[in-house]
């Protein structure tokens, strides 16, 4: 993907190395409270301080390679933020409608939003609260050197997806699934809830067919790195890769064909009013 000296976006809100104040029951308080008592007991609070403060990056703060290989990382993000900001106003404003754009918050090992507490293991996420999308660049790192997914498109396509469910909230998608909530049962709901995430890939898909004729970003092989990413992110793929057998009803974004498949429809086509993923068959 041809990214490298191009427009970042100013929406982006660097939190990473911040504690999330969830060392200790209590946060600052407890944390005080703790250190006093340390200290009445004749011990020393500096060399808790110390250990209590996160661990953070050291190899990186070490290792100047890995320090710019992060950096490069919190670039790439802020250039595809830009590309979605400027297509989605585009297509927003042809349908009549004004698109607000999201922040995107960069964060490491956890981060406190709207939705609540959330770790790393959570992988990127939207909140509609913050109207922000979460990401730690570490899960990026992990879709490259543990999930197979290659490819500076492949991360990409997991930012566009995520900005995809910013599309639906503006849209009212989002609203519309959640008054589902409490009046079908768990598993009709669950099933929604896959719809909307596949709906999400389609749209990502849409944001890289206008990103490659209007931007001319895509490089040979990007296609097939988004395709690698998506069937590297499905249920299927990621419970056979920790549980070593497949439970569909355990499912949250649909397969690895089914997110290939939809992420290619809404890059062929372009075309907003065929991303009904909800009347279509499983």
């Amino acid at each position: 993907m041809k990214w490298k000296g191009r427009e970042q976006s100013g929406n982006v809100e660097d939190r990473r190395g911040m504690s999330t104040g969830r060392m200790i029951t209590g946060g600052t308080v407890g944390t005080l409270a703790i250190l006093v008592i340390v200290w009445l007991l004749g011990g020393n609070p500096d060399q808790l301080i110390s250990e209590l403060q996160p661990a953070g990056n050291e190899s990186a703060a070490a290792d100047p390679s890995i320090v710019q290989a992060e950096e490069e990382l919190a670039e790439f993000a802020s250039v595809v933020l830009k590309d979605t900001e400027d297509i989605w106003h585009a297509l927003f404003q042809e349908g009549g409608n004004t698109y607000h754009e999201p922040r995107l918050v960069l964060f490491s090992g956890s981060v406190e939003s709207a939705c609540g507490f959330s770790s790393s293991a959570t992988g990127p996420f939207y909140c509609p609260g913050d109207e922000s999308v979460f990401i730690d660049l570490s899960f990026l790192k992990e879709l490259q050197q543990k999930l197979g997914a290659t490819g500076d498109f492949a991360m990409a396509y997991i930012i566009a997806h995520e900005v995809g469910h910013h599309v639906q909230n503006q849209l009212g998608i989002t609203d519309k699934l959640n008054e589902l909530r409490g009046r079908v049962s768990q598993d009709e709901y669950n099933k929604f809830s896959v719809k909307l995430e596949l709906q999400a890939d389609f749209l990502a898909g849409v944001w890289a067919h206008y990103a490659d004729r209007t931007k001319n970003v895509l490089e040979e092989g990007d296609l097939e790195e988004a395709m690698d990413a998506a069937s590297a992110v499905g249920d299927d793929h990621i419970q056979m890769q920790s549980q070593g057998y497949i439970v569909p009803d355990a499912f949250t974004h649909g397969t690895s064909g089914q997110r290939k498949s939809w992420f290619l429809k809404g890059y062929r086509t372009g075309d907003m009013n065929q991303g009904d993923t909800f009347s279509a068959a499983e």
